[in-house]
C-alpha cells in the first residue's frame, strides 16, 4: 500500500543510496557505522517495496521518495563515504586561507567596564566635597506653598493634618448596570 511517488524520484533516491554504499565500500573515508549501514539497507528496502521510505505526509513532500530528514542523513552519509565528513565548528576556509566568517577568537572583544577604574575615581571625588546636611528620616510630608506673600492664606495653611482613618470591615461592592447582559 504505497503512495504515488514519481518513478524518476524513486530511481534517483535508489541511485543515491546505492552510490553511498558503493563509495563506503571503496574506503575513501572512515568506515560507516552499523547504524548507518542498517539505515541505508532499510531505506532502500522500503523504497523498493512501498515506493517511499516514509508514511507520514507531514515529514516530507507528497511526491518524494525520502522524507526531509532522511535526505539530510543520506547527504551526511554520502559526504562521509567520500571522505568529506563534517568536521564540527572548525575553520571552513582550510589551512593557510583566511576565513570569510569570523570565528570566536577573531571577533572583537565586548566593551566591558572595569570596576577597579571606577573605585579609584570615586575615592578621589568623595574626599573633596563637604558632607551634606543631615537628612530627616520618616514619612515625607507634602505642603502647599503660596505663590506670593500677599496671597490670602489662613492660619491653618501650614499645619500638619493626620490622614483620615480607613473604614473598618469588608469593602462593599456595587453592581453597575450595563454591558452585554444588561443592554
Amino acid at each position: 500500500m504505497g503512495r504515488d511517488v514519481d518513478e524518476r524520484k524513486k530511481r534517483a533516491a535508489l541511485r543515491k543510496l546505492r552510490k553511498a554504499v558503493e563509495l563506503a565500500e571503496q574506503g575513501k573515508g572512515p568506515p560507516l557505522s552499523d547504524w548507518e549501514r542498517e539505515f541505508l539497507e532499510e531505506v532502500e528496502e522500503r523504497i523498493e517495496k512501498y515506493g517511499s521510505a516514509f508514511a507520514d505526509p507531514m515529514k516530507g513532500d507528497e511526491g518524494e521518495a525520502l522524507s526531509a530528514l532522511q535526505q539530510v542523513k543520506l547527504k551526511e552519509i554520502d559526504k562521509k563515504a567520500r571522505g568529506k565528513a563534517r568536521k564540527g565548528f572548525g575553520n571552513k576556509a582550510g589551512p593557510g586561507k583566511k576565513s570569510t566568517k569570523g570565528g570566536f577568537a577573531e571577533r572583537a572583544r565586548p566593551r566591558v567596564r572595569q570596576i577597579d577604574d571606577d573605585i579609584e575615581e570615586e575615592a578621589i571625588e568623595t574626599e573633596t566635597p563637604p558632607s551634606p546636611a543631615p537628612v530627616r528620616r520618616g514619612k515625607p510630608v507634602l505642603k502647599a506653598v503660596p505663590k506670593d506673600e500677599t496671597s490670602d492664606t489662613g492660619p491653618d495653611a501650614y499645619k500638619e493634618q493626620a490622614p483620615k482613618p480607613r473604614p473598618a470591615g469588608r469593602p462593599v461592592f456595587r453592581v453597575i448596570d450595563g454591558g452585554k447582559d444588561g443592554a
